[in-house]
């Protein structure tokens, strides 16, 4: 997943993952790209001994437990102003030594990206570039032996103009019960969120699947005439199944501090509740098949992978978007996807009594033979409930690109391990989409959609 840092992209004129060798050459001399909170150069690898490692984890760990930002290895400057380029080796023993260091020497790790650019008249040398978002896990420690006189063990370090400062005991303190709250919060909200779109279609007796998006840094939606004039309008047009060109949601109502969408009345409609901070959960019916005895009576449900994965590869862009582009979120988000054979399955259900309700109809995820048509059964066990969670930015789920192939894919297959499956196989880890193994429903829909996004 590519960090997100707007400022940088609007001064750099594309995502960190496109840009060119011209593009970050053509920034010397330029005093728009001179060294700030979120942007620093440097003129070669951090390599070398205890001062190197030092210098990179106070770095990384500055941007972490700040806004964020961007270091550009191979290039010099004077005064903060970028004034010369000196290409650098991006061999692999480079960006080893550079993730064995912030595993190493920050505590919590450092999440971060290397991307590099790669100079087209000298293959293997170029730019470095690391990426550090905002992490929601700060503060993080610089835990490298300090190579100037300290008392302190653990060394906190956040940018400060184009400089690093040092946070003080309070401030890490701070940050510290500020990590713990929002998580805590953030847990609660996820829970909140969830319950309350599985209260409004609690009646439901058919397998779902559920997706719950809350975003790390809240926005607001405001709900006026005027505004809400246009969601419906917006969301009336929306294509919610990738792939299929058509618009999917029929009504569209307010509720409180929240919209209300719906593809109709029936017990089978999909229904989205978006909430005016950017949190967001829709239910989804599977497609799957019905096995009844000889008395007609249902005895088990069962649901091919491809009609999982294809409904949450459909949902997290849907929720995605309406954080970010509805409700103003920003950042990192937390999203879970529960997959219940019955609403009332689903652990926010559990002291609700209903003795008229029928019991619950045993659910299996199988894979169908294409030569019989028959399921392949991988396990025997039935999971009435099934849950996944992640941590993934908005802007990777909205942009429908790589990014949201990867969040898809480490969702659905820590879902699907309930089931017996080690990992779907539709989708890897690294993004690549395997259409064909989808399900016969939406095969052609899931080729369809990423040969549109050049996603193939």
């Amino acid at each position: 997943m590519v960090t997100r840092l707007p400022r940088l992209e609007g001064l750099l004129g594309a995502r960190l993952n496109d840009l060119d060798y011209k593009s970050i050459s053509g920034l010397v001399g330029n005093t728009d790209a001179a060294e700030g909170e979120d942007l620093d150069y440097k003129r070669q690898h951090y390599t070398g001994g205890d001062e190197s490692r030092e210098e990179l984890a106070k770095d990384v760990a500055a941007f972490a437990n700040h806004t964020g930002g961007l270091l550009v290895l191979g290039m010099a400057e004077h005064k903060g102003v970028p004034n010369r380029v000196f290409d650098i080796d991006l061999d692999d023993s480079h960006l080893r030594h550079i993730r064995q260091v912030i595993a190493n020497n920050t505590a919590p790790p450092v999440p971060y990206e290397a991307i590099p650019v790669h100079n087209p008249d000298a293959p293997g040398t170029g730019f470095l570039l690391i990426a550090v978002p905002r992490s929601p896990y700060g503060p993080h420690a610089v835990t490298a032996k300090p190579t100037r006189l300290s008392r302190d063990g653990l060394r906190y370090p956040r940018r400060g103009g184009s400089q690093t400062e040092w946070l003080t005991e309070t401030d890490v303190a701070t940050a510290y019960r500020n990590r713990y709250t929002a998580a805590a919060e953030r847990d609660r909200r996820l829970d909140d969120v969830e319950a309350e779109l599985v209260d409004a279609v609690a009646s439901r007796t058919t397998p779902h699947l559920i997706v719950t998006l809350v975003p790390e840094q809240a926005g607001d939606m405001v709900i006026d005439s005027g505004r809400f004039a246009r969601y419906q309008e917006e969301l009336r047009a929306t294509h919610l199944y990738l792939g299929q060109g058509v618009s999917n949601f029929g009504q569209v109502v307010v509720g409180a501090r929240r919209l209300i969408v719906t593809e109709g009345a029936g017990r089978y409609a999909a229904r989205a509740e978006l909430h005016r901070d950017g949190s967001a959960a829709i239910a989804i019916t599977l497609s799957g098949r019905i096995h009844v005895n000889d008395y007609e009576d249902v005895e088990l449900h069962t649901a091919e992978p491809g009609d999982v994965v294809y409904p949450l590869l459909c949902a997290l862009p849907f929720l995605a978007s309406h954080a970010r582009d509805r409700a103003a979120a920003g950042g990192p988000c937390h999203v879970r996807v529960s997959l219940v054979s019955d609403m009332a399955a689903h652990p926010a259900q559990d002291d609700v009594i209903d003795i008229d309700r029928p019991a619950i109809v045993p659910f299996r995820v199988d894979r169908i033979d294409p030569a019989t048509g028959r399921p392949q059964t991988l396990t025997f066990e039935f999971h009435p409930y099934a849950t996944a969670e992640a941590g993934v930015l908005l802007d990777d789920l909205a942009d429908l690109d790589r990014g949201l192939l990867q969040a898809a894919a480490a969702l659905a297959d820590e879902l699907l391990q309930a089931y017996g499956y080690p990992e779907t196989g539709l989708i890897t880890r690294s993004g690549h989409l395997h259409p064909h193994q989808f399900s016969n429903r939406n095969a052609g829909a899931v080729a369809l959609w990423a040969r549109n996004n050049d996603l193939l």
